[in-house]
């Protein structure tokens, strides 16, 4: 079940909250754990199986941890989150990277050792990140051991950000899971909020990227590629990329403020960034923050020299790619931008910093674009052809007729997009309410409109329309 989905937003989303106001409050995480259950079985019945298992170990884990804290055994409370942190990356490893270990171990010795053909459970790589946090944060004191399992598994498995994240530490949503509040304002910003990520997920990244689908397809199949074309293709991806996982982010965000929680931002205007140390700030937040915190510092960070801040900054950069899937792509993709960070590092930053703004913003989306071409085709083979056709290897030539004809059909929706990954309308938007008032009738009847249109416009094309993917599921 996906958030863009009509079974979602009129059957499973009502009655949610049906069953989760008119619940006592003792009652409302119960609901949203069940419920969340639900959801969960609705695509993968089995391995709601391996979600309570993790809720079970971590859980426990987490008792563990403090009840030996509370002794003063701290080696014994670290080899508990030692045996958390290896059971969660097990279960992760075993349904992630099974095949992908032995597809490399066949090829590099010739074996013949069957793949295991399992499938990915929908959401574990959030959900396990998760759960090792809350364990590494009792042993760190960041947080408060959770007594109450059904208030954990509801963290665990709560439905608004379990298939896409953003990635919640338990130590942000501590006090929340037993003490939270929805208010009519809470609730009307949730639900601006999910309109607004529901806009950007249905109009705009599955429009785009039925054109990106299309000119990966002629590259596939060996068709005549311009340039032009090529450029346009790795800005499609770049566009569907963004508003498919920032859009999915802003309903999760929503659904949250709704049920009364408050979940951090996972995009800033990733693409106004002016180096690619800047866009990684912006860009997953949530990740990165992840990352930072529980492998990056834990390292040694930038305090060991800067050999050693080299080696964490690339360790931790491949460990990013390969999270993100079980192909070499990930890997190089991750590789990547590890590079980009250290070079940048080293010495890049304080040139750039001498340059115009916009020059930034160019270098910075010029390393973005190639960066997209190697993560959205799994050959790198593939993805190296095409990055050569967007350098003029093996093309039709630098225009043609078919890349004008592209612009004039996607001219107008390249525009919006180009616009909406910007803060221009937060910033038009700041001077409206500058000019009538936060809680003038025009700004609350404006408001009120656009968001009205945005999910009838949305709601009549997920009923129309057969393209719907979602980039994130297979993470």
């Amino acid at each position: 079940m996906v958030f863009s989905s009509l079974l979602f937003l009129f059957r499973f989303l009502p009655i949610v909250l049906l069953l989760y106001f008119i619940a006592p409050g003792k009652l409302k995480n119960l609901v949203l754990f069940l419920m969340s259950l639900i959801f969960y079985a609705w695509g993968e019945p089995v391995y709601v199986v391996l979600m309570l298992f993790s809720t079970v170990v971590d859980y426990t884990h987490g008792l563990l941890v403090q009840h030996f804290k509370d002794k003063g055994k701290m080696k014994r409370a670290r080899m508990v989150v030692a045996s958390s942190v290896v059971i969660n990356l097990a279960l992760l490893c075993f349904f992630k990277y099974s095949d992908f270990l032995i597809n490399n171990l066949n090829h590099l010795f010739g074996l013949k050792i069957a793949n295991l053909n399992l499938g990915l459970p929908i959401g574990i790589s959030f959900y396990t990140f998760q759960t090792m946090s809350y364990t590494i944060d009792v042993y760190r004191g960041d947080a408060r051991v959770q007594k109450n399992i059904i208030s954990f598994g509801a963290y665990v498995a709560l439905f608004p950000q379990l298939i896409a994240g953003p990635i919640v530490q338990y130590k942000t949503v501590d006090e929340q899971m037993n003490h939270r509040r929805v208010t009519w304002e809470g609730f009307a910003y949730g639900v601006q909020r999910f309109v607004i990520g529901l806009g950007k997920k249905v109009l705009l990244a599955n429009n785009i990227g039925l054109l990106w689908d299309h000119i990966k397809t002629l590259s596939l199949e060996n068709g005549e590629l311009s340039v032009l074309t090529a450029w346009i293709g790795a800005l499609a991806f770049a566009f569907q990329i963004y508003f498919d996982f920032s859009g999915y982010s802003d309903m999760a965000i929503g659904l949250g403020a709704m049920f009364g929680f408050r979940f951090n931002e996972n995009f800033n205007y990733p693409y106004e960034s002016r180096s690619i140390t800047e866009f990684w700030r912006r860009w997953h937040i949530s990740l990165g923050t992840w990352f930072k915190e529980y492998v990056y510092i834990p390292l040694g960070g930038n305090r060991c020299g800067k050999a050693k801040q080299i080696r964490n900054i690339l360790f931790v950069w491949a460990l990013t790619g390969i999270w993100h899937g079980a192909s070499w792509n990930f890997m190089m993709w991750g590789i990547y931008f590890g590079v980009l960070l250290v070079v940048e590092k080293l010495w890049l930053l304080k040139f750039l910093e001498k340059l115009p703004g916009w020059a930034q913003n160019v270098y910075t989306m010029f390393l973005v674009l190639i960066s997209w071409m190697i993560f959205a085709f799994d050959s790198m083979k593939e993805g190296a052809a095409y990055i050569g056709r967007m350098f003029g290897m093996a093309v039709s030539g630098i225009i043609d007729e078919k890349a004008l004809y592209i612009l004039g059909s996607y001219g107008m929706i390249l525009i919006i997009l180009m616009i909406g990954c910007t803060e221009l309308p937060k910033k038009l938007t700041g001077i409206l309410i500058g000019k009538w008032g936060r809680e003038s009738i025009a700004t609350a009847v404006v408001s009120n409109v656009l968001l009205a249109a945005i999910l009838i416009l949305s709601v009549a094309f997920i009923v129309d329309a057969s393209y719907n993917p979602f980039l994130y599921f297979r993470f």
